[in-house]
């Protein structure tokens, strides 16, 4: 059975969001690379937490969370404070990595703008 990869994860959806395109044909073809099966899996992985949605036959999008959480984990400073984050338990759900980066992210805003957030 594959394996979830947090890392593969972040990348695919940054680059998804990077590329201008609000609509992204991913999979649906018999006989798909390793790589682009992997491609497939994460997508789908995205969709089961509320990331991504599938708009037709192989059409994703992001949504709203999605977007919210990419904005979290883009820093590769919280990126890494959220990972090690997770690792200190063992492991965590996509949700809980969401709300670990959402955190992080809280405290540097607080640093950097004196806020109280």
């Amino acid at each position: 059975m594959p394996r979830r990869d947090d890392d593969y994860l972040r990348k695919l959806l940054i680059n998804f969001e990077e590329s201008g395109d609000y609509q992204f044909i991913v999979g649906g073809v018999v006989g798909l690379s390793p790589e682009e099966a992997k491609e497939e899996y994460h997508v789908l992985l995205a969709c089961d937490a509320g990331l991504m949605l599938e708009q037709g036959d192989s059409v994703f999008r992001l949504t709203s969370q999605g977007h919210d959480y990419i904005a979290a984990i883009r820093s590769d400073t919280i990126w890494k404070k959220t990972k090690d984050g997770a690792e200190k338990v063992g492991g965590v759900t996509l949700a809980v990595m969401k709300d670990i980066a959402v955190a992080y992210a809280k405290q540097e805003l607080s640093a950097r703008l004196g806020l109280n957030i």
